[in-house]
């Protein structure tokens, strides 16, 4: 049954001078949310009373200033909803609510009673336009969708007129937009518009929806341009966007269409809609973000923005979901790991944000550098050293990087599974501060003299307490001859690394060290408030290891 020769493609839009391909976004549009209409009405279980309300003042906390509320004319809690917002006094006079109806007088007058009282209102009207629509299910021609519209838009000015106390704006949408031929959508809403009159101070709207999306994003925005183009009195008709995601391409189609002239897009919070959803205005507004535009909506607390959605939606979101998911902003792959460690070392507060497979700054969205990195078995030094350094501040050097990211490796190609920062932490303590040293200084005395150092010491080797001279050009080339002396042994300092922990008198360094035996390399850490013992401590770290 998998035959794709039953299906059509969709045919192009003849608009051989489009612009929009060279049209560039430059600020955002308007947006209006419909999570508590088209969103609530995807769910399996819609939203309680109490979910609804929590949903709305998270959208106005985001800062949307018109929401879609409901569809009052076809559920009692629909409308007991819009009239608890505007009886309760819980609608901020900066917002304007928004509620949906078909264009049936009964249902739009039904509509009206829900809204008596409130200070502003989009009455947003509908009917189906498409072929498919008009052929198969309300089996009428051209002429009787039409009318269907103009009688809707007269029963709305009627209804609008006996109750002047609100501000209204109205809506309409020939409804499955993409189904229906551009000319015909065109005559429909200028129907419309012979009724409302719209003027530059009275603006009305037409929604042109993706309803099914039908086609490539480019001939959507085909779609609006030629639609823009042909609309009368263009001036006072703001053209809004409702793009669905059936070809997975909602946010590119929207985008597009912005491009191409719309300037007003509805969608929901992470895209809950019917079928495959609506149009994710987190990622369409983000997208802009990322260009350097404000998105006039604010996403600092990304968390409890996807917690508030996922309780009064029930449906969980993607880890991989744009700018939203726990793992977006993550990299387990070595090679993207040392990318950015690298990148992110260089930056510096106010600069541009350039940095390797990030593209925005996760600290925007209230996340945190420390979830940009994780570690499993495809992971590299890069990330190893990055753990190390933002949560523990061990800045290791590269050579201790690549042999303690094989040791990290090793334990999660055993284990198969992510290890966290705190078990690396553990496995670094294991592997270099807490290995039981053999050797262990129990006393010395640095003297100078003519540039030269003189290190005298005791160790404890082997329960054996043995007396060491060495000399050197500095403390710890005394202290490595005095060694090979007392001990009979011969190496090489091959590699050396220390830092400051933290700030202030009080911080402790850190000491990095590497020997060389012959074709063997031996690595030694140690802390301490002193740097010299630091550095003492961390040479006996390496030479036990190579006992």
């Amino acid at each position: 049954m998998f035959d794709h020769k039953k299906y059509k493609p969709f045919e192009p839009i003849p608009l051989e001078d489009r612009t929009w391909p060279n049209q560039k976004i430059t600020e955002s549009p308007s947006w209006c949310s419909v999570d508590l209409r088209d969103g609530n009405q995807a769910l399996i279980e819609p939203m309680s009373v109490a979910q609804k309300l929590k949903m709305f003042e998270l959208l106005v906390d985001v800062g949307f200033k018109e929401i879609e509320v409901g569809f009052p004319a076809a559920s009692q809690p629909d409308f007991d909803f819009v009239r608890k917002l505007i009886v309760d006094g819980r609608i901020p006079s900066d917002v304007t609510i928004q509620v949906l109806t078909q264009a049936r007088p009964e249902l739009i007058r039904r509509t009206f009673e829900s809204l008596l009282g409130a200070r502003r209102a989009v009455l947003h009207v509908y009917n189906s336009t498409s072929i498919v629509q008009r052929e198969k299910v309300f089996k009428t021609d051209k002429a009787g969708i039409i009318e269907i519209a103009r009688a809707g838009a007269e029963e709305v000015k009627n209804c609008a007129e006996k109750a002047p106390e609100t501000d209204w704006v109205y809506q309409y949408s020939p409804e499955s937009f993409t189904g229906t031929e551009v000319d015909f959508a065109v005559e429909v809403c200028n129907a419309v518009s012979d009724v409302w009159e719209p003027s530059l101070e009275n603006k009305i709207i037409f929604n042109l929806p993706s309803t099914v999306e039908m086609a490539t994003p480019n001939i959507y925005a085909d779609q609006i341009e030629l639609f823009c183009r042909s609309i009368r009195n263009r001036e006072s008709v703001i053209v809004s966007l409702h793009t669905h995601n059936d070809r997975g391409c909602a946010v590119a189609a929207a985008e597009l269409a912005v491009m191409a002239g719309a300037q007003r897009v509805e969608g929901t919070l992470l895209g809950n809609g019917e079928r495959t959803g609506n149009m994710d205005i987190v990622t369409m507004a983000m997208n802009l973000y990322s260009q350097g535009i404000d998105p006039l909506l604010d996403f600092r607390d990304m968390d409890k923005i996807v917690s508030v959605v996922r309780e009064c939606t029930q449906i969980d979101v993607h880890p991989r979901q744009p700018y939203a998911g726990d793992l977006v902003f993550t990299a387990f792959s070595g090679s993207h790991q040392d990318a950015i460690k690298k990148c992110l070392d260089l930056y510096r507060e106010g600069e541009t944000w350039e940095i390797a497979y990030l593209p925005i700054d996760p600290r925007d969205l209230g996340r945190t550098y420390q979830d940009v990195i994780r570690v499993n078995s495809q992971s590299g030094k890069g990330g190893v050293a990055y753990v190390l350094a933002s949560k523990f501040g061990f800045d290791l050097p590269r050579w201790l990087q690549i042999e303690f990211s094989r040791v990290v490796q090793k334990i999660t190609e055993n284990s198969g599974q992510e290890i966290t920062s705190d078990e690396i932490w553990e496995l670094f303590e294991a592997h270099y501060l807490k290995t039981g040293a053999q050797v262990r200084l129990d006393d010395f005395n640095i003297q100078k003299h003519q540039g030269r150092e003189t290190f005298k010491a005791t160790i404890d080797y082997s329960d054996r307490k043995i007396s060491l001279d060495g000399e050197g050009d500095g403390v710890l080339g005394a202290f490595a001859m005095g060694l090979k002396q007392a001990l009979e042994i011969e190496f090489e300092i091959l590699e050396y690394g220390e830092h400051a922990l933290g700030q202030g008198v009080d911080a402790e360094a850190v000491t990095y060290i590497q020997l060389k035996d012959g074709a063997n390399r031996y690595s030694g850490v140690a802390i301490s408030k002193d740097i010299i013992a630091s550095s003492l401590d961390a040479l006996l770290g390496a030479v036990s290891k190579m006992l």
